[in-house]
């Protein structure tokens, strides 16, 4: 599904990723660890083409992506949610939510179906739909992070820090919804420190000061 072969990735003239091979198969959950600047941001950011300047071989279904603009990858079926959300703050939730949405449907799956789909997984959003993203807490608006994506229809989520400085019974409501989707078929491929997927993956892999260190 996804093939990353020899990555190297730089900010002007430091060199944040050394030589990083993986691979994320078809439904599979895979977790990166490792310690704050070991470039675990780097790397996915790099895979969907924003933020640095990288070289190497990144293949999304048999197809080398590497030059691709991040808005291609996306429409390709690659999902990115940033540790910073990047959220419309101004907009409200459900405006958040249809902006996402392709101005088509594809695979006889509609814009409503998604959003049908995204309020069952995250029922916490059906009560604020008309609230602005600015007045919602960090947990609430990473919900709303992900549940955007979720609004592309993609087929790989890139997932940095996703249950990273919520408050803990938002913490259970990310990691449920994120299993669901993995159980759905949904391959992911998540940066975190605290454990709450790894423990679920069928790979873990180290990042240590921007190479991969090992794997389980």
């Amino acid at each position: 599904m996804l093939k990353v072969e020899g990555l190297n990735a730089w900010y002007g003239q430091a060199q944040a990723l050394f030589d990083v091979s993986l691979s994320v198969g078809e439904g599979e959950l895979v977790v990166i660890q490792g310690l704050n600047g070991a470039g675990k941001s780097t790397l996915l950011q790099s895979l969907i083409g924003i933020g640095t300047q990288a070289q190497g071989r990144i293949t999304w279904q048999n197809e080398p992506i590497q030059t691709w603009p991040a808005h291609r990858r996306a429409r390709a079926g690659l999902g990115f949610v940033a540790e910073d959300r990047r959220l419309f703050t101004g907009l409200s939730v459900k405006e958040n939510l249809w902006i996402a949405a392709p101005s088509v449907s594809s695979a006889q799956v509609t814009p409503a179906q998604r959003f049908d789909r995204v309020m069952a997984l995250f029922p916490q959003l059906q009560t604020m739909l008309h609230r602005p993203a600015s007045q919602m807490s960090g947990g609430e608006q990473q919900m709303l992070a992900l549940a955007r994506t979720l609004m592309t229809g993609p087929r790989l989520l890139l997932l940095d820090e996703p249950c990273e400085g919520i408050a803990p019974v938002l913490v259970a409501a990310m990691r449920d919804a994120l299993l669901q989707l993995a159980r759905e078929g949904v391959a992911m491929l998540v940066a975190e420190q605290n454990n709450i997927l790894a423990q679920h993956a069928q790979r873990v892999l180290v990042l240590t000061s921007g190479r991969m260190d090992s794997a389980a």
